[in-house]
């Protein structure tokens, strides 16, 4: 009892309710854009709780919100896109906690949020289905790279969103995919940071509080989703990726000035 109690009290109420209603939002418009929800999250977490912290408090977050998703699209699923992607992915997990007490992260949100906002182009604003080829085999490297930089920044789905799209992924199918391959990497993020220890008790709460936000989000947001035409689909997809990547760059340029 001794324990809980000093847990609990290290536990701000103020950030715990901020995260409940954050989780809901974010995960929300993830659903109807094909991810980014998280990504969205970082800059507010970062100012919240520290940015040596985001990353796990948001992948054990986004992590508990996924089993709701998983069971509302289980059979939209491409696990063809799984196979190529999920191993190299868990393996990806361990690589990026290794180096997340050693590794300058400011760059890598920069050069990411850069890519982002440039899908705004790649795709002529929504009106271009497609903007490069890509094959079944380019998800191996895919998932090593996402997987290590998403455990050490805390959340990298959008940059995957085009890799999706190009292989001919779209609403449902994208989100179940994607969904089904972030569940199997996130076993083997939480694990990582686990072990390496990088999640102190608090983070543990302030985590599981966002989890059960994400997962209101996404059963709210897969009614909208139903109704929502492929165009507009992809249009809000390629917003979500822009304005995540101007979040990204602005979130990092402020700390220099």
């Amino acid at each position: 009892m001794e324990y809980l109690s000093s847990v609990f009290s290290d536990v701000e109420l103020n950030v715990s309710i901020l995260l409940f209603v954050l989780g809901i939002a974010a995960f929300l418009i993830s659903t109807i854009s094909g991810g980014g929800g998280a990504l969205v999250l970082v800059p507010f977490l970062n100012w919240m709780i520290g940015v040596s912290n985001t990353a796990p408090v948001l992948n054990l977050g986004t992590f508990i919100g996924r089993p709701a998703r998983l069971v509302i699209f289980w059979k939209h699923i491409s696990w063809k896109v799984c196979l190529y992607y999920a191993p190299a992915a868990i393996s990806g997990a361990w690589l990026g906690a290794w180096f997340f007490n050693n590794l300058k992260i400011e760059w890598l949100q920069i050069f990411i949020g850069v890519f982002l906002v440039s899908t705004i182009w790649q795709y002529k604003f929504g009106n271009k289905k497609s903007s490069f080829k890509v094959k079944l085999w380019h998800f191996i490297p895919l998932g090593l790279l996402i997987s290590t930089l998403g455990t050490i920044i805390g959340a990298l789905g959008p940059v995957l969103n085009p890799f999706y799209l190009n292989l001919g992924l779209d609403k449902e199918k994208l989100i179940a995919t994607k969904t089904a391959n972030s569940f199997l990497m996130g076993i083997s993020q939480i694990g990582s940071y686990t072990f390496f220890g990088l999640l102190s008790d608090q983070f543990w709460i302030y985590g599981i509080v966002l989890g059960i936000g994400a997962t209101i989000g996404n059963i709210i947001g897969k009614k909208f989703l139903s109704q929502m035409k492929s165009k507009t689909f992809l249009r809000f997809v390629i917003a979500i990726m822009v304005i995540s990547g101007v979040l990204l760059v602005f979130d990092q340029i402020q700390k220099f000035f």
